[in-house]
């Protein structure tokens, strides 16, 4: 006998580790008769080695599992990629932190070598924690084909990629902007970047223009905006949010259009503190309508800034080193005072000096956005710098067409225009970064600067001696490639490219690809870009976009709101079914509103269908060696055959079509409506009955119904079912199929479907659902059974009423079934099937008390209505309040007049009674 209830903590750990030990997380081995249609090919979103299980992982990885087994289940030779990511700077700083913590010296006093020694022993000792957290969701991995981005397959092929592209001019060395962190000094990707918003100030600096010029300056104007006074002024105001900054200016731009300027557009300014002689510029970039309408512009130091100074012609001077202190190293008219400073000393220091010298105007408070590095959390400073780039706009070319004639396709659609905006709007790509982890640049430097790139050092040494006479030392790039860059060739490099394997042969390209939007550009565009230009072909099919984890209440989950919810801490104490289970039915939004509660809810539903088990079991339903399910001939036998068909074309439907939150839905209503609320209840009278060959049927129905049930369910809730399947392997005659993950999906032909089944039953569950339905609104007491009847009903309702009288007694809870002329006097009436029944409540309840507390319901949910409508009437409220209170407060809304409608209904029926 099944034990009273599952227990995950025991059962998981078992079950992981037969699966495991099973090989069938492989793929089956291939066959001459194997078409592409039979393969299907996933990679994991390599989750940093660093990393521990975090909500988005689970929910990202439930999913990616959902399609390995399904496919696996019918019959297609699977392979889920796994691996890890190298995550340069994170690793870093982890190894960095633990050699401080321990009192030993620096990276840089330690030297490269040794340092990433000690990186290699942290990974042997600590950088599988995250692999191991996955097997604990259940994940179905290929755990043989495991892959690191640093692995020598991978930096094969890395090494491989930078060389050909730098061969065909797609890779180049160039001075440009980066995001530059000055504790971890190296650029960072925009991914890496934390905008906060921060308390600051615009300082309002009075440039004056050089050679004695004036101009008339708007002073006052009328009630339309139009100036009547003007004041001579010889100089033009700039504002700032960064005041350091300004010893790098080299232009002043104002809009083409802007009259009160138009005039000094070709004129000069004096540089206040400098001296610098810089140029007025015209450019669209300026913002009449914002501040004084001028803006300084610091090439060097601003991403707009850099693209003003291209247009505009303007130098681009570098007045900060890599640590963010003041430097005169590309131009030597910075004041020595300032040189050495701290970047924010000195932007005190040029405040004072401006207020002193009287060409501060103002200063005012702000709330602005200011770029941290995510990890350091130092401000970022757009940075000047040499660093290698890829021509991403070249790339892109083929990439956006992939996607626009439907070689690879979103999921959702709407994430197409994303993916567009960014790659037709694409900049180059900087992939060099000032780190020690990581796949190091193969370039190596000559003597003279000469730059040689190859895939090794005996290469470069090869070319050099085009250069030289005899060999020269050479010296490599101390870069390494941006992490991205080794994760581009994420779908091609792990099946063994550059070699021609037989994993690519089968696999390449992949089939689907899951990931979350933030990640399109910085992720999935990139492996599209290198996919097609490497292997000539989509590295994806398709791409199915997740959503994003919020709590309850649809705020964003963080440690310091005290409102994360641990995946590992839910899996400890409720299983991992009930988390995946939720993940699934929830991930057909964008964002997930995700509470405990919730999942509590779903561990439920996997006790319900642990129940089920056991009331099959104590009924003696076991399978039935020859059993044919398409030869029942009882009723509700051939109704659950034909709704179990019906759900498993909806779940596969769902599945196929990466609609997860679909697919759970179906198996909820199956598993709870269908087979455990109305099958196995309108199965009891025949399990209690005397008709031996009924009793026979049903049992072997049932137990059949259960294994097609927890074949459906496996992909979603793998952990229960493979124990159902497995403590009910002796439940009557023996199954071919071992373990359910190595089982067939079912197989339901159409003629399962029985229509006249379906209308017998249909008919009854509607019958009993209304009854219910309206002894909860009359408030009619448990023990009260009201009695029923039938308005002149035709001969199919009467056949109807006779063969399942005692159910209609027994479910609904009325105390007789009859047929009549007319509708008894105080009976409430409505139409099931196209007849007319009615519940005689006369003298069973008291209808007064009833209006009176229908009405005085009615009243609050109206209150909590116009409370609702007032709020979301405030233009200010809407406009103010964070958008996930402003959604909850009209979701309140809908529920509230929808309680309202309801009541009203009810009391509707009430008073048609009497």
């Amino acid at each position: 006998m099944l034990d009273k209830t599952f227990d995950p903590k025991a059962a998981e750990p078992r079950l992981y580790a037969m699966w495991e030990a099973s090989g069938l997380f492989a793929p089956r081995p291939a066959t001459g008769m194997d078409t592409a249609a039979g393969a299907y090919s996933i990679v994991i979103p390599p989750p940093n080695v660093t990393g521990s299980l975090h909500i988005g992982h689970a929910l990202n990885n439930t999913l990616q599992d959902i399609l390995a087994r399904y496919h696996r289940m019918k019959g297609k030779a699977v392979l889920w990629l796994p691996g890890t990511d190298h995550a340069g700077i994170a690793t870093q700083m982890v190894v960095e932190r633990q050699l401080a913590a321990a009192g030993n010296v620096g990276r840089r006093d330690m030297g490269r070598e040794a340092f990433v020694e000690k990186i290699w022993e942290w990974k042997a000792e600590s950088g599988g924690t995250i692999v191991q957290q996955l097997r604990r969701l259940g994940a179905s991995c290929d755990w043989s084909r495991e892959r690191f981005t640093l692995d020598e397959g991978l930096n094969a092929a890395v090494r491989k990629v930078f060389v050909q592209l730098h061969k065909e001019g797609l890779i180049y060395r160039d001075k440009r902007l980066v995001n530059w962190d000055p504790h971890f000094q190296t650029a960072i990707s925009d991914l890496e970047v934390e905008q906060r918003e921060v308390e600051g100030h615009y300082w309002h600096f009075a440039y004056p223009l050089a050679d004695g010029v004036t101009y008339e300056h708007p002073a006052a104007f009328d009630e339309d905006g139009r100036a009547t006074e003007w004041e001579t002024r010889d100089f033009i105001v700039v504002a700032t949010t960064r005041p350091e900054t300004m010893l790098g200016d080299t232009g002043v731009a104002v809009h083409p259009d802007d009259e009160r300027y138009a005039g000094l557009v070709g004129k000069f300014v004096t540089l206040p503190i400098v001296g610098r002689r810089i140029p007025i510029v015209a450019d669209d970039y300026a913002d009449p309508t914002k501040g004084s309408g001028a803006v300084k512009i610091t090439p060097a130091h601003d991403f707009n800034d850099f693209g003003v100074g291209k247009r505009a012609g303007l130098a681009a001077l570098n007045v900060m080193d890599g640590f963010g202190r003041i430097t005169d190293a590309d131009t030597t008219d910075v004041p020595a005072e300032y040189v050495g400073l701290d970047r924010f000393a000195a932007r005190k220091a040029i405040v004072a000096r401006a207020e002193e010298d009287g060409w501060l105007r103002e200063i005012e408070k702000t709330k602005h956005v200011v770029p941290h590095g995510d990890r350091s959390g130092v401000v970022i400073e757009p940075w000047l710098t040499d660093q290698w780039y890829v021509d991403a706009h070249t790339l892109a070319q083929p990439a956006i067409k992939a996607v626009e004639n439907g070689a690879t396709v979103f999921e959702p659609k709407s994430y197409e225009k994303i993916y567009f905006e960014w790659m037709r709007n694409i900049e180059p790509w900087c992939v060099s970064r000032q780190l020690w982890w990581g796949h190091r640049i193969p370039a190596w430097y000559g003597p003279n600067g000469e730059i040689y790139v190859a895939e090794t050092e005996e290469d470069a040494r090869e070319q050099a001696m085009s250069d030289y006479d005899s060999e020269v030392v050479l010296t490599q790039d101390e870069d390494v490639l941006d992490t991205w860059f080794s994760s581009a060739l994420w779908p091609f490099s792990t099946m063994g490219w550059p070699e021609d394997t037989n994993d690519l042969k089968r696999f390449y390209p992949t089939s689907d690809l899951v990931t979350a939007a933030d990640i399109i550009f910085f992720w999935v565009a990139r492996m599209m870009m290198m996919g097609l230009h490497f292997m000539d072909e989509v590295p994806f099919k398709r791409v199915i976009i997740n959503g994003l984890v919020r709590d309850e209440k649809g705020q964003k989950m963080s440690k310091s709101k005290g409102n994360v919810i641990d995946p590992l801490t839910i899996i400890d104490e409720l299983g991992a079914d009930p988390l995946r289970f939720t993940m699934a039915i929830l991930s057909g939004t964008r964002d997930i509103k995700l509470s405990r509660q919730r999942i509590e809810g779903y561990r439920n539903f996997g006790t319900k269908l642990w129940n089920a088990a056991r009331f099959a079991q104590m009924n003696e339903a076991r399978r039935v060696e020859g059993f044919d399910p398409s030869t029942v001939a009882q009723t509700i036998n051939r109704w659950v055959r034909g709704e179990l068909a019906k759900a498993e074309r909806e779940v596969s439907s769902a599945v196929e079509g990466g609609r997860f939150d679909d697919a759970a839905s179906a198996l909820y209503r199956f598993v709870w409506n269908v087979f455990c609320d109305w099958y196995l209840e309108l199965a009891k009278p025949v399990f209690q009955g005397t008709d031996e060959a009924a009793k026979a049927e049903t049992r072997a129905m049932t137990a059949w119904t259960l294994d097609q049930t927890l074949k459906l369910m496996h992909p979603v809730m793998p952990f229960i079912t493979e124990e159902l399947w497995d403590k009910l392997a002796d439940e009557g005659a023996g199954r071919s199929e071992a373990t359910l993950i190595g089982a067939a999906w079912p197989d339901l032909p159409d003629s399962f479907i029985d229509t006249a089944a379906q209308g017998e039953i249909g008919w009854l569950v509607d019958l009993v659902t209304e009854v219910r339905q309206l002894r909860a609104e009359m408030n009619i007491a448990p023990s009260v059974k009201p009695p029923l009847s039938f308005v002149a009903p035709d001969s199919t309702t009467t056949e109807r009423i006779a063969r399942h009288r005692d159910l209609i007694l027994t479910l609904a809870r009325v105390s007789e079934v009859a047929t009549v002329e007319a509708a008894p006097e105080g009976a409430v009436t409505f139409v099931i099937g196209g007849a007319t029944a009615a519940l005689s409540l006369a003298g069973l309840i008291d209808l007064e008390a009833e209006r009176t507390r229908l009405n005085k319901e009615i009243a609050a949910f109206e209150s909590d209505i116009g409370h609702f409508n007032k709020k979301l009437g405030n233009p200010n409220f809407v406009a103010r309040a964070a958008p996930e209170v402003v959604d909850e407060q009209r979701e309140k809304l809908a529920e509230a007049e929808a309680g309202r409608a309801r009541l009203q209904a009810a009391l509707a029926r009430l008073d048609a009674v009497g």
